[in-house]
């Protein structure tokens, strides 16, 4: 009988060694793929949206002024002392506490406010457009459009993003200014002064000094954040001072707010609470209760008379509204028939069967209903991706704990020790957050990321070879120590990236994702790039180490 070749076993050490280049690789194309998709996200509704229904009657004011106060946040709003104009607004007119959803830029805050949708149906952009060329025109019914319908002058004064996102809404003038700081403000309410006393029934203003400061010149902590906040407050006085508000109505929002050391985008608390202030012909006074973001274009709908933004998820805040109860009637007639339309289509564009049940709280019932078929989607196809991602999550640990591999302890020491290092510059000296507020570009989250992955995995590495006391080990086998403190960091970092993976998916295709997860993903895949990298190069100085050591 002929003699069987012995299979010849596998070279573990070999393989850990060529594999990291191409665990560094995947992972950066992996982090760029979430990002582009993000960049690049269209709504299901996208050439598919709801039509518009009729005209709500009779407008109850003259006209409404919208004063757009970018990135101002709820507690700088209350500061009397810093805002005394806004706050002798809020005391004579209606205020509440406004919240918003991730992602807290102002591409996606400007859609849900015009168009009453939230970022994951309102087709804008989930991250601010990248350039001036790169702005996304509505694809979804605004309140502008719906002016423009009713017969109505809108203009619009403020940043240049503006213009080609209204480009489509039948604007009738506008002002737009790349500038973001004191003077570009001053340009913007200069420019929509006359249209507050002429034939404009629709106007919005965009002060953006506020944001700017925050960005720039030290962020809601900083003076020069107050300074902003008190210059903008003039402006608004400004404004106030032009209109009649006895025929008049005048709303003071912002978009989203900052994080301490300045920055937004990412799914923070501080950065989803705004203010909403509103005064004049057809508001009722009082402090309200808690509103969303998407409440503001149906609201503003009322106000004018024009149809309900026919992807509008927010309600008509009637409460507020000093309306006749039989065109309060009217309204909420119109919001069944709007709602349905917004469900129908929906749920025709995702595949996924929807109803709502019956409820007085007709858009409670059918936001419900919209998240349901959506959580019915995701469910589906998140079967699979939760199994692959928990045979990969325990069989690697399983693996360890068969063979009790004592050099394991240490490893896993290793690993405490890069997360410790890592998280005391991240989130004790740095006081970053987990979500995208902190980074204030690629470039510099990079090299941020770059040097804090490369100061806690040379420690941690420092730790692990003084712990088995590599010195006493020939170059092969000091490497291979090196080589598994390296595997065992990136088994830890695999945790998060597979939760992500197994909530969000490879990268976000028909829905937004839950922001935290694909963050959390995001960020271990960053350090797994450097780790992977960083880490080949300190398996080659353990070999080193390990030569030199043994010949002396």
């Amino acid at each position: 009988m002929r003699n069987l070749r012995r299979t010849k076993p596998i070279n573990w050490f070999v393989l850990g060694i060529l594999s990291l280049p191409l665990v560094a690789i995947g992972a950066y194309f992996w982090a760029t793929g979430i990002f582009s998709a993000l960049e690049n996200h269209r709504s299901p509704l996208q050439a598919a949206a709801p039509a518009p229904g009729a005209e709500l009657g009779e407008p109850l004011t003259r006209r409404v002024v919208i004063v757009l106060m970018d990135a101002l946040r709820y507690d700088t709003s209350t500061d009397a002392a810093l805002m005394p104009v806004l706050n002798e607004l809020r005391i004579e007119g209606a205020s509440a506490i406004m919240t918003s959803r991730p992602p807290s830029f102002s591409a996606p805050g400007w859609t849900t406010l015009l168009t009453g949708a939230w970022p994951d149906i309102n087709d804008s952009q989930p991250f601010n457009p990248p350039d001036d060329l790169s702005v996304r025109t509505f694809t979804q019914d605004d309140i502008f459009a719906a002016a423009d319908r009713s017969g109505l002058n809108a203009a619009v004064s403020g940043y240049t993003w503006f213009e080609g996102m209204l480009a489509d809404s039948g604007l009738d003038d506008g002002f737009y200014t790349p500038g973001e700081d004191d003077a570009a403000d001053q340009e913007v309410v200069a420019a929509a002064l006359p249209w507050l006393t002429g034939d404009y029934q629709l106007i919005l203003i965009h002060i953006d000094q506020i944001d700017y400061a925050g960005h720039h010149e030290g962020g809601p902590i900083s003076p020069n954040w107050d300074a902003a906040a008190a210059r903008s407050d003039a402006l608004l006085g400004e404004i106030a001072a032009q209109l009649d508000l006895e025929l008049d109505t005048l709303i003071v929002v912002s978009d989203h707010g900052q994080i301490d050391k300045g920055g937004h985008g990412g799914n923070e608390p501080v950065t989803m609470v705004e203010p909403f202030v509103a005064i004049g012909a057809g508001i009722l006074p009082g402090q309200y209760s808690e509103i969303k973001m998407a409440d503001v274009a149906p609201t503003l709908a009322v106000l004018l008379g024009t149809n309900l933004p026919a992807s509008s998820q927010g309600r008509p805040l009637l409460e507020m509204l000093d309306i006749p109860p039989e065109q309060a009637l009217v309204v909420l007639e119109a919001e069944k028939i709007q709602q349905s339309g917004l469900l129908a289509a929906y749920s025709d564009a995702i595949g996924q069967p929807a109803e709502a049940e019956e409820s007085e709280a007709v858009v409670s019932a059918t936001q419900l209903a919209m998240e349901k078929a959506r959580m019915g989607r995701l469910a589906q196809e998140r079967i699979w991706r939760n199994m692959i991602a928990l045979f990969l999550a325990i069989v690697p640990g399983y693996l360890l704990y068969v063979r009790k591999e004592k050099k394991a302890l240490w490893m896993l020491g290793g690993a405490l020790v890069y997360l410790a290092i890592f998280g005391l510059r991240y989130i004790v000296l740095d006081k970053n957050t987990f979500g995208l507020s902190w980074i204030p570009g690629m470039a510099e989250f990079i090299v941020y990321m770059a040097v804090t992955t490369g100061i806690a995995l040379i420690l941690a590495w420092l730790a692990v070879m003084f712990g088995l006391r590599v010195h006493r080990y020939g170059p092969r086998q000091a490497a291979g120590s090196a080589l598994g403190s390296v595997w065992f960091i990136l088994y830890v970092l695999s945790i998060p990236i597979l939760l992500n993976f197994a909530v969000n998916g490879v990268t976000a295709t028909w829905t937004l994702p839950e922001f935290t997860t694909q963050y959390l993903g995001f960020f271990a895949l960053a350090q797994v790039m450097f780790v992977s990298a960083i880490g080949l190069l300190l398996v080659g100085v353990s070999a080193l180490i390990g030569r030199f050591v043994k010949k002396t």
